[in-house]
C-alpha cells in the first residue's frame, strides 16, 4: 500500500511494534531507516531482514530525547537518501509505579522520550515534508493515553499529551498534503506482555472483548495504510487497535 521508494523513518524500530512496522513498510516498497538508541545490533538485524525482502534499509543510532542527536540522524538519512516521507514516532519506555511512589527519574524519562521524542523527531520531519507538500506522521501511542491505568500515570500523561501535539500538528500542515495521526494499541504480544504472569494476562483479557492480544503484525498493518497514498483525508485522528477495549 505503501508508494515504491518513499522513505521512512521508524524510531524505535528495533524490535517488538516498531520492528514489526519498519518490515511492513519496506515489505509495501518503502525505504526504511530503522532508529535504535542502544540495540544497534537488533537494528542492524532489522536491517538486514528488510534487504532480504529486496528493500532498502538504514540503521540510525540516536537519543531522540537530545536534539543534537537527532539533527545528526535526519541529516545522515538526508545524505543518504534523501528527506523523511514518513515518520514513524514509534520509540517509548515504561517506567511503572503508583503516583505517590514515582519518582523524578521515572516521570521525566518517560516524558521526555514519548513527548520530547516525538516532538524533536516531528519538527524536522514536518520541514521537509513542508518543502515536499507530501507527508505522513504517524504517532504511536496507546489505549491508556485514552483511558489512563493505574501505575502508569507518567506513560498515560505522555500518551496523552501525544494526542493533543498530534490534533495541533495535523491543523498546522494539513494545507500542504500532510496528514498527521495518532495509533492507539491496546495489549499486544510484544517482550512485555510476555513478562507478564499468567494470572496478569487473564485479568487483562478480562476487558478485551475480542478476548485475544493483538500481534504487532496486525499494528503494522494498519501503520501502512495510513501511510499509504489511500489515506490522504485522514488526518488528526485517534485511532484505536485494541480488541474493543475503548468501548468495553
Amino acid at each position: 500500500m505503501t508508494e515504491q521508494g518513499r522513505i521512512a523513518l521508524v524510531t524505535g524500530g528495533s524490535r517488538g511494534i516498531g520492528r514489526a512496522i519498519a518490515l511492513r513498510l519496506a515489505a509495501d516498497g518503502a525505504r526504511v531507516a530503522v532508529n535504535s538508541v542502544t540495540r544497534t545490533d537488533a537494528a542492524e538485524e532489522v536491517v538486514h531482514a528488510i534487504g532480504k525482502q529486496g528493500s532498502s534499509g538504514l540503521a540510525l543510532q540516536a537519543d531522540i530525547t537530545r536534539s543534537e542527536d537527532v539533527a545528526a540522524m535526519f541529516q545522515r538519512l538526508q545524505d543518504q537518501w534523501g528527506p523523511v516521507e514518513i515518520l514513524v514516532n514509534n520509540a517509548g519506555i515504561i517506567s511503572d509505579s503508583l503516583v505517590i511512589r514515582m519518582t523524578d527519574e521515572a516521570w521525566d524519562s518517560v516524558v521526555d522520550i514519548h513527548m520530547r521524542g516525538t516532538f524533536l523527531c516531528t519538527r524536522l520531519g514536518v520541514r521537509d515534508m513542508l518543502r515536499n507538500r507530501w507527508g505522513r506522521v504517524i504517532n504511536i501511542g496507546s489505549v491508556v493515553g485514552i483511558g489512563g491505568n493505574a501505575g502508569q500515570s507518567n506513560y498515560s500523561a505522555a500518551k496523552a499529551g501525544i494526542i493533543g501535539f498530534t490534533r495541533a500538528v495535523a491543523k498546522e500542515v494539513a494545507t500542504r498534503n500532510i496528514t498527521v495521526n495518532y495509533i492507539a494499541p491496546g495489549y499486544v504480544t510484544t517482550d512485555i506482555v510476555e513478562g507478564l504472569t499468567k494470572e496478569q494476562k487473564e485479568r487483562i483479557l478480562q476487558r478485551v472483548p475480542m478476548g485475544r492480544f493483538g500481534t504487532p503484525q496486525e499494528i503494522a498493518g494498519f501503520v501502512a495504510y495510513i501511510a499509504s497514498e489511500a489515506t490522504g483525508y485522514i488526518t488528526g485522528q485517534v485511532m484505536c487497535i485494541d480488541g474493543g477495549m475503548a468501548i468495553s
